[in-house]
């Protein structure tokens, strides 16, 4: 695979930020978007599997997909809530009980996203033997619901045991990336700068889905990752503990016979029936991509 280790180290020491503590500000061209009230978000919870124990007789799915979700901040079993961690930090705590979306109120243009991620040890069916799994979505549009009756139209970075940095594209979004095949494999693409320009959605027609990371950069069970989403226009970049693994562009979505620009919208974090754990989750105004980021992304043009 492609790599650029003076360029990732450039990147890293012109664009990581230090990690702060409740006790210590962020840098002005920071926002915070975590504090104790959760008061820069919503929430959206789904379909309770029939294995939850709900305190009302509201109906449930076999799979946590199908049926009516809960909705517009009614969380019954606490999914979302926020702690101080054991070293005086703010975080926030999910449980992964019930598919969900931390949801923020504004919509977002133009930003370079971040923030501290780690995995807890409890599972909830539906998968109870698969992967553990989260995701940050952004560029998220339309309503509520649109994916498995919980998550809005938007890109996703995955956050998934092994998957860390992943695209999907949910609910009618596009976007394109230079992409090789997996040998032998009927449809794995891996974000390669040296690959072919392919339109990724889960659509009729087209033959790219998801799109695999370049490199595997998740840390041990139980660490803490730094995750970030850079975006400017219809582009954006993963990075993974300071390493690019991923770059898109034209991002778009589709309504009917016709593709809009998707280059806004509201961020969402999910539960997805694993306990997990953010913490300094800020967001700042950028006007361009950092030089690094942009030689790592293949945006020199």
């Amino acid at each position: 695979m492609n790599k650029f280790p003076l360029l990732f180290l450039l990147l890293i020491l012109s664009c990581s930020t230090p990690r702060t503590s409740i006790n210590s500000p962020l840098s002005d061209d920071w926002t915070s978007l975590l504090d104790k009230e959760l008061s820069q978000w919503e929430v959206f919870i789904g379909v309770p599997h029939e294995s939850v124990d709900l305190p009302t007789d509201h109906p449930k799915s076999s799979d946590g997909k199908t049926g009516t979700p809960l909705g517009l901040n009614n969380d019954p079993k606490n999914v979302f809530s926020t702690q101080i961690n054991e070293d005086n930090e703010l975080e926030l705590y999910i449980t992964g009980e019930i598919f969900g979306a931390l949801s923020s109120k504004n919509s977002y243009e133009n930003y370079h996203f971040r923030c501290e991620f780690k995995w807890g040890e409890k599972k909830w069916a539906p998968r109870l033997t698969e992967k553990r799994d989260n995701g940050i979505l952004y560029h998220c549009t339309g309503e509520h619901g649109a994916f498995w009756n919980v998550w809005m139209r938007c890109l996703e970075l995955q956050v998934q045991e092994g998957d860390f940095g992943d695209f999907h594209p949910l609910a009618g979004a596009i976007a394109d990336f230079k992409v090789k095949k997996v040998p032998n494999t009927e449809k794995d693409y891996i974000f390669d700068l040296e690959g072919t320009t392919q339109s990724a959605a889960y659509m009729p027609d087209f033959e790219v889905g998801r799109v695999i990371k370049s490199e595997d950069h998740e840390k041990a069970h139980g660490e803490w990752n730094m995750l970030e989403v850079y975006t400017i226009g219809n582009r954006a970049v993963h990075v993974i503990n300071g390493k690019v693994v991923s770059a898109l562009s034209n991002a778009r979505y589709k309504e009917g016979d016709q593709e809009f620009p998707l280059t806004h919208g509201k961020i969402q974090l999910q539960s997805e029936a694993a306990e997990s754990y953010y913490k300094n989750i800020a967001i700042r105004k950028i006007t361009d991509f950092p030089q690094a980021l942009k030689v790592a992304a293949g945006f020199e043009d």
